[in-house]
C-alpha cells in the first residue's frame, strides 16, 4: 500500500479575498513611457481636429491613438509586429461596431454584437499574450461605436481616420528604439538578475517562482529581439549567470547580480562576463508549452460573451442611455479565474466611483471651451497610465473621467446625468459580470494541472537521461534544460489559475510540490554537469 496521503476528489468553494485587493504595488520601471507615449499619440490628431473645428471626429482618431498603450515591454523587432496587429485589430473592431450601428438601431441586437466582439477580442488578446491593457481598450472603442449615429457611407472615412492615427501611434511606439535599441531586452535581463538575487538572499518557493518566471521572460525577450548582435550575446550570458545562481543559490553573489542589473538600467555598455559558451549551447532554443491554449481560453470567452450580453441587457432594462458602459465594465473583469475576477471587480467599482467624483470636479474646467476639453483629456490620459501599474483601481480614477469627457467631444452634456448613468452601469456591469463568471465554471482547470504535471515529468525524465549519457549531443542538454524550466513555469501558472476557480476538486498539491522539487534538483544537476565538463581536460 502507498503511504502517500490521498487527495480527496471533491468539489470545494474558495473564499473570495478582500484584504490586499486595493493595496498599492510598486510602479513599473518604465511607468512614464506608456504615459508619455499615449499623450504624444493622442495630442496631434486631437489638436488638428480642434483647429479644424471637428472634435466630433475625435472618437475615431482616439481609436488609433490608444494603440500606443501596447507592447512597451517587447523588443523593437517584436514590438513592430505586435503594434501592427493591435492597430489592425482595433480598426477591425471599430469597423464591426460602425457597420452594425449603420444597419440597425435595435439596442438588443447591438448589445449582442458587442458582447460577441468583446469575447473575440478577449480570446485573441489572451492567445497572443499581448499584455496590458489587453482587450479592454479595444472593447471600449468597438462598444462605443455600436451606439454612435452612423451611415454606411461615413464608415470608410471614419475607419481611415482611425487607421491614420494608428499609424502615428505605431511610429510613437517604435521611436524610442532610435535612442536605445536594446532597452526592452536590457530591462528584462535586469529584472531576471534582480529576481535571482532576491532568491539567493531568501531561497523561498515564492521568490524562486518569481525568479524562474523572470529568467524565462528574459529568454523570451532575447529570442524575439531579431538579429543576434554582440549586445544580445552579452545579455544572454548575463541571463545564463542568473540561471546558474538559480540552480545554486548558496554559491551566488547577490551583490554582483544587483550590480549587473543596475548597469543594465543605465545607458552604459552591457557588462561583459565570462563566455560560458558551453552553457549557451548551439542554437539557444526555448521550448514552449505544446498544450492547446484554446482549451484554457474557452471558458473565459464564454464568460465574457455571456457576462457582457447580460450586463448590457440589464442596463437597457433600467433605461440607461449608454448600455455599452455596463458591457465594458463586465468585459474588464474577466481574469484567469473567479478569484482574480472578483478582485478586478472590486478594483473596478472603487476606481469608477472615485472617478466620477474626479469628473464632477474637472467638468467645469473642461466646459470652458474645446481646447480645455482636449487638454483635460490629455492630462487624464497621462495620469491613467502613470497610476494603473500600481493598482487597477488607482488608474481607473483617471480612466473614468477621461471616458466621460470623450463622450463630450460631439457636444457638452448634463454632468449629473452622465454621473448617474456611469455609476448605475458600473454597478450593473460588475454584479452581472461576476455572476456570469461564477455561473460558467472552468471545470477543466484540474485536467490542465494534470497535463502540466505530465509535461514537467516528461521534460525532467528527458533531461535526466541526457545527464546520464557519457557525452550528450552538443546543445541537447541546454535545450532540455530550458524545456524543463519552461514546463515548470507553465505548471506554476496553471496551478495558480486553477487554485482560484470555484467548485473544483482538490488540487494534487503534494504531487505539484514533489514535481517542482524534483525539477529544480534536475536543473541544478545540469549546472553541476556543465561545471564538471568545464573543469575537465
Amino acid at each position: 500500500m502507498s503511504s502517500a496521503t490521498p487527495v480527496i476528489d471533491t468539489p470545494r468553494v474558495r473564499r473570495l479575498p478582500l484584504a490586499g485587493v486595493l493595496r498599492l504595488g510598486r510602479p513599473s520601471d518604465i511607468w512614464f513611457k506608456p504615459a508619455l507615449s499615449v499623450v504624444v499619440a493622442v495630442a496631434p490628431p486631437n489638436l488638428t481636429l480642434l483647429a479644424l473645428g471637428r472634435l466630433d471626429l475625435a472618437m475615431y482618431t482616439m481609436a488609433g491613438s490608444l494603440c500606443a498603450l501596447y507592447a512597451h515591454n517587447r523588443p523593437y523587432a517584436a514590438r513592430a509586429r505586435a503594434l501592427a496587429r493591435v492597430v489592425l485589430g482595433m480598426v477591425a473592431g471599430l469597423a464591426v461596431g460602425l457597420v452594425a450601428a449603420s444597419l440597425t438601431a435595435d439596442a438588443v441586437v447591438l448589445v449582442t454584437v458587442g458582447a460577441l466582439v468583446a469575447a473575440v477580442q478577449k480570446t485573441l488578446c489572451d492567445a497572443a499574450r499581448i499584455g496590458p491593457p489587453g482587450h479592454v481598450v479595444l472593447t471600449f472603442i468597438s462598444s462605443a461605436a455600436l451606439f454612435a449615429p452612423q451611415t454606411l457611407g461615413q464608415v470608410p472615412g471614419h475607419l481611415a481616420l482611425a487607421l491614420a492615427a494608428g499609424a502615428w501611434a505605431w511610429l510613437v511606439g517604435m521611436a524610442p528604439g532610435l535612442l536605445r535599441p536594446h532597452g526592452p531586452e536590457r530591462r528584462a535581463t535586469a529584472q531576471a538578475l534582480d529576481a535571482t538575487a532576491a532568491y539567493a538572499e531568501n531561497p523561498h518557493p515564492r521568490t524562486g517562482g518569481t525568479a524562474h518566471s523572470a529568467v524565462l521572460a528574459a529568454w523570451q525577450a532575447l529570442l524575439s529581439a531579431g538579429t543576434r548582435s554582440g549586445t544580445r550575446r552579452a545579455l544572454e550570458r548575463l541571463v545564463v549567470r542568473a540561471e546558474v545562481a538559480l540552480a545554486a543559490p548558496a554559491d551566488a553573489d547577490p551583490r554582483r547580480l544587483r550590480a549587473w542589473a543596475r548597469d543594465l538600467r543605465g545607458t552604459g555598455p552591457v557588462p561583459q562576463v565570462a563566455h560560458d559558451d558551453e552553457l549557451l549551447g548551439v542554437d539557444l532554443e526555448l521550448a514552449v508549452s505544446a498544450r492547446p491554449l484554446w482549451h484554457t481560453l474557452a471558458p473565459i470567452a464564454v464568460r465574457t460573451a455571456l457576462g457582457c450580453a447580460l450586463a448590457g441587457y440589464a442596463s437597457l432594462a433600467l433605461g440607461i442611455g449608454r448600455p455599452y458602459w455596463a458591457l465594458v465594465t463586465a468585459a474588464s473583469l474577466y481574469q484567469a479565474n473567479v478569484t482574480l475576477t472578483w478582485s478586478r471587480g472590486v478594483q473596478r467599482v472603487v476606481g469608477n466611483l472615485l472617478g466620477v467624483l474626479v469628473f464632477a470636479a474637472v467638468v467645469p474646467l473642461a466646459h470652458l471651451g474645446p481646447a480645455a476639453l482636449v487638454l483635460c483629456c490629455l492630462a487624464l490620459n497621462f495620469g491613467a497610465e502613470a497610476l494603473i501599474g500600481r493598482n487597477y483601481w488607482l488608474g481607473s480614477i483617471c480612466v473614468t473621467p477621461m471616458a466621460l469627457l470623450i463622450t463630450e467631444f460631439a457636444g457638452y452634456q448634463e454632468p449629473g446625468r452622465l454621473i448617474t448613468e456611469r455609476v448605475v452601469d458600473t454597478l450593473v456591469g460588475a454584479l452581472v459580470g461576476f455572476a456570469a463568471a461564477v455561473a460558467v465554471t472552468n471545470r477543466r482547470a484540474g485536467d490542465r494541472v494534470e497535463d502540466a504535471l505530465a509535461a514537467v515529468e516528461s521534460a525532467r525524465e528527458r533531461t535526466a537521461r541526457l545527464l546520464a549519457e557519457p557525452r550528450p549531443e552538443p546543445g541537447a542538454l541546454d535545450s532540455a534544460r530550458r524545456a524543463l524550466a519552461a514546463a515548470l513555469a507553465d505548471l506554476r501558472v496553471t496551478v495558480e489559475a486553477a487554485s482560484g476557480e470555484w467548485w473544483q476538486r482538490a488540487l494534487p498539491e503534494e504531487r505539484v510540490v514533489h514535481a517542482e522539487q524534483a525539477g529544480h534538483r534536475t536543473l541544478a544537476a545540469t549546472i553541476r554537469h556543465h561545471r564538471a565538463e568545464g573543469s575537465g581536460p
